[in-house]
């Protein structure tokens, strides 16, 4: 894996378990050239059915990702997207609420830097 990063909320706090989790599982199956995991659940809070989702005090309900994988390849959105969903399936079951994927193979990826 040339790039790893993460990214949270603007405070910058470690990662809690659902993101390590999600981080690990995504490392694993991917191998990816880059990933940027967001913590977006600060946004959603102040919903009802997100207030009981706790995590060392704070939610981990709603993530965005952006990773760039040679796995993609020849994939559509929808199969990469499918092949993320079932790798993070028992985060999902247990609160995982919302994922915002943006997913490239490594070839789209270097086209974007060529434009």
């Amino acid at each position: 894996m040339a790039t790893a990063s993460t990214v949270s909320d603007s405070s910058s706090k470690p990662a809690g378990p659902v993101e390590s989790s999600i981080r690990e599982k995504l490392t694993t199956l991917l191998q990816p050239t880059s990933l940027f995991i967001t913590n977006d659940s600060w946004k959603h809070r102040h919903h009802a059915p997100m207030r009981d989702h706790k995590s060392d005090g704070e939610p981990e309900t709603h993530f965005t990702i952006d990773v760039t994988s040679s796995v993609f390849e020849g994939k559509s959105t929808m199969q990469r997207h499918r092949l993320i969903y079932s790798a993070l399936s028992t985060e999902l079951a247990e609160g995982l609420h919302s994922l915002s994927l943006k997913t490239k193979s490594q070839a789209e990826a270097e086209k974007q830097v060529v434009t």
